[in-house]
């Protein structure tokens, strides 16, 4: 008996992860997730540098100012419960001094510059199609870091301005970078601040907006996210306390969803060999000082060597 419905795949073969790539996430906070999932396995891994950008508009900005290698200076910062921020960054950026921020800013942007242009693979999570305007300059912006919500205007994307911004993303990673996979997905985060329908009316127009954009024969794909939680994961068992955010059992199942159909197949066996000694890493002895403890350090060490050789760009 057949007790789950299982959302077809088909496998890629022409472009596939393996530990020679380079590989960028931006997008929202399931970008986190996975990123963090090719952090513990040790790829060449660069996620969201300016923090969580729920919105395409958001990615095309960042992207924009990227290749145009954009100079932050304090018109493009604002000051709000006694921190600095900037509209185009996560709150996460935000610092105390404004010159921090500043220098910050403008340090991740020369720095993604380079990550963009050698990048393998580029994943590009949707988290929502409703935007928020600043009234004072009639901008879109990536983040309202808490100020009142009477200075912005909120907007819902249609699907042909999702897809303006998406064709625009790709169209701007074409011109710095023309080999590198594109890999849009459409993050299982519901925004139910937003409301129930409307939510799923926002969802309904990432995914119509993805689907005028990509092209598998110019490298730009789909991977179904946001449909292996809604329809494989149909089940609040997969939530966690708050029923909104996939749990850990979720997010490992999506991974080895994305794994089985992305990754080579000598890239999981180093990844087994790298679990292994993240392992023996987090293993806390009954006794540090045992004879049979020093002898598990000393294979464990073996083990890292084995793998630094192979990829000394791998430190643990």
């Amino acid at each position: 008996m057949n007790l789950q419905t299982k959302i077809p795949i088909q496998k890629e073969t022409r472009n596939e992860i393996d530990y020679n790539a380079n590989v960028l996430l931006l997008g929202s906070c399931f970008s986190e997730n996975i990123g963090s999932k090719f952090s513990y396995y040790k790829f060449q891994v660069t996620k969201n540098p300016f923090g969580i950008l729920f919105h395409p508009k958001a990615i095309e900005t960042f992207i924009t100012n990227v290749i145009n290698k954009k100079e932050y200076s304090i018109e493009d910062v604002v000051y709000q419960n006694e921190r600095w921020h900037c509209f185009d960054a996560h709150s996460s950026l935000s610092t105390l001094d404004k010159n921090e921020l500043l220098n910050n800013l403008n340090s991740i942007i020369l720095s993604s510059e380079k990550k963009l242009t050698t990048a393998s693979h580029i994943v590009i999570t949707l988290g929502t199609s409703w935007v928020y305007r600043f009234i004072e300059t009639d901008t879109i912006v990536a983040n309202c870091h808490k100020i009142p919500q009477k200075k912005f205007l909120k907007e819902l994307l249609t699907v042909s301005e999702v897809s303006e911004n998406l064709d625009a993303i790709t169209t701007l990673i074409r011109t710095v970078n023309k080999k590198a996979a594109i890999i849009f997905t459409v993050s299982p985060v519901r925004h139910l601040k937003d409301g129930f329908t409307e939510n799923q009316l926002s969802k309904s127009h990432l995914i119509a907006g993805i689907h005028q954009v990509i092209n598998p024969r110019n490298s730009t794909h789909y991977f179904p996210s946001f449909e292996i939680m809604m329809d494989e994961l149909r089940d609040y068992r997969f939530y966690k306390e708050d029923m909104i955010h996939p749990n850990k059992t979720a997010i490992n199942y999506i991974w080895e969803k994305f794994l089985d159909t992305w990754f080579s197949e000598d890239s999981k066996i180093t990844m087994q060999e790298i679990e292994a000694i993240q392992k023996g890493i987090a293993h806390k002895p009954f006794n540090e000082n045992s004879d049979q403890h020093q002898q598990f350090l000393k294979n464990l060490e073996t083990k890292k060597e084995k793998i630094t050789q192979s990829f000394p760009f791998i430190q643990f």
